[in-house]
């Protein structure tokens, strides 16, 4: 009754007019963003933080704006994967198994409206878990000493990579330069770190620079380099013939993805990848025989559909509970909070319990608003496809310089914003992954100040970080974070990689 109540509560903030209207357009941009192959709900986020800051809104507002970006990206992934075989992002993937086969028989409108419908049911289950288990966690995240959280952000940094990550050295080593990264300025004790003697860097470096810096910038290069030409030609898509019965026969699909990607988010390591190949494979499975996966069957776009988007609600667990991310773009929201000054974890449920339950409650709203959104408006994100990327530059570009700015009003953010938009055009041509970076530069001052402190208590005794069960667990699971990319994900990407085989490539 507790947790009913405080959804009330939420929904009082989630409906207040602006939050609503932010939440709308937030589904809207968030649906756009996804349907451009390449960009994804990570980048999205990025690009449109400074927006946020640019318009001064509320925590709470900004935090369901983004929230519904995040949401209607994931929508938005599947629009280019049914229509030109092409994932909008990587869990996207599994859906161009049966989807593109479908709008090839032209079916694309019945492809792309199974997917919304699986989409919603996936990120409604994923909330509902949300909901149900958050609270439990925060309780217990509670009993966690300085040497506990010290061995929980070792967890974050060891599954990071995850199972379906390529190379988890550079994994490592991309978190290792986040963690120097944050070692700029005063550390606790007021001592100069890294600073140059330069006044700007005295309090360290700016997440939101940092952030948009490796994403968006780092983006609009790549844009540059590869995509300055034309847009991609679109399919067309029919007129809409979709029944109650076809909707029938897809929800059983539906609710067992969105079950598996809801713990797939949670668990750390796992994500929206996994998410979507399991909800795929678990469909071929169940079904069997009866069904013509890899030909057009709607439950190969209904489960990994609804995988991916339980996973991506599911990972704001560990987020909001725990203040480590359970994903690129929750790492993305993780940096928005702490620029806000708000503390994730689980004394956020009690000190900013408005803003918490604010953001699920909206999440809740989201989803239906995304449902409506995306089968009528399907044609309006499908034309979005062949819009040259040169026009799309400008606007991007833009609201990043323009959103820097608005927070200190120093070019020296801009240029610093540039270097790290260069920076991470490299880092990606070398196949170093950016989030990793971020997750360093975020956790790192905390990672630092739970160890000191552990240290202080015990008399500069080492075995104070594992000594609770607690605190052995965590560092037994972070062993084998490490350990289960090169044993388990090279089988997983193998059989990803077959299953994509299966569908040829467009023009």
């Amino acid at each position: 009754m507790e947790t009913l109540g405080f959804l009330m509560d939420g929904f009082a903030v989630a409906l207040a007019p602006e939050n609503l209207m932010f939440a709308l357009l937030g589904a809207f941009l968030g649906t756009l963003i996804g349907a451009l192959p390449g960009l994804g709900p990570t980048n999205g986020v990025a690009i449109l933080i400074p927006l946020a800051f640019t318009l001064g809104l509320a925590p709470e507002t900004a935090l369901i704006m983004l929230t519904a970006v995040y949401a209607g990206a994931m929508y938005g992934g599947r629009i280019s994967s049914i229509l030109l075989n092409i994932p909008g992002d990587e869990p996207a993937m599994m859906t161009c198994l049966d989807g593109y086969p479908m709008a090839q028989k032209g079916k694309a409108a019945e492809a792309l409206a199974i997917s919304a419908v699986a989409s919603f049911m996936g990120s409604l289950i994923a909330t509902i878990g949300l909901i149900l288990l958050a609270p439990l966690l925060a309780k217990f995240a509670l009993t966690f000493g300085p040497a506990e959280y010290f061995a929980l952000f070792l967890l974050a940094f060891a599954t990071l990579g995850g199972i379906t990550g390529k190379n988890p050295m550079k994994t490592v080593v991309a978190a290792c330069i986040g963690l120097m990264i944050a070692t700029v300025g005063m550390d606790n004790t007021g001592v100069q770190r890294f600073t140059f003697g330069t006044l700007e860097l005295y309090e360290g470096v700016d997440f939101i620079i940092a952030i948009v810096g490796l994403f968006a910038i780092s983006e609009l290069m790549f844009f540059i380099e590869d995509k300055a030409g034309g847009g991609k030609a679109k399919m067309a898509v029919n007129k809409l013939k979709l029944s109650w019965k076809d909707i029938r026969e897809i929800m059983p699909s539906s609710i067992r993805g969105g079950i598996l990607g809801f713990i797939a988010g949670v668990l750390p390591g796992a994500g929206a990848s996994l998410g979507s190949f399991i909800g795929y494979t678990l469909e071929k499975k169940v079904v069997g025989k009866k069904g013509y996966f890899g030909e057009g069957d709607p439950r190969g776009v209904a489960g990994p559909e609804a995988g991916n988007n339980g996973a991506s609600s599911g990972a704001l667990v560990p987020m909001l509970t725990l203040g480590v991310p359970g994903s690129g773009t929750t790492a993305v929201l993780l940096a928005l909070l702490i620029s806000l000054n708000i503390t994730p974890g689980p004394l956020m449920f009690t000190q900013n319990a408005d803003i918490v339950w604010g953001v699920i409650a909206a999440l809740l709203i989201g989803n239906f608003l995304l449902l409506v959104l995306n089968i009528p408006l399907v044609g309006i994100f499908v034309r979005l496809l062949s819009v040259p990327p040169k026009y799309l530059l400008p606007v991007v570009t833009m609201v990043a310089f323009v959103g820097i700015y608005s927070i200190s009003n120093t070019t020296f953010d801009l240029y610093f914003m540039v270097a790290f938009g260069v920076a991470g055009y490299v880092f990606r041509k070398l196949e170093i992954p950016l989030v990793p970076i971020i997750l360093g530069l975020l956790l790192g001052p905390e990672m630092e100040k739970n160890l000191r402190h552990a240290l202080d208590l015990s008399d500069g005794d080492w075995t104070t970080l594992w000594d609770s069960g607690l605190a052995i667990g965590l560092w037994v699971f972070a062993g084998l974070g490490l350990i289960l990319p090169y044993v388990v994900g090279p089988l997983l990407r193998r059989r990803m990689n077959s299953a994509m085989k299966e569908v040829p490539v467009s023009d």
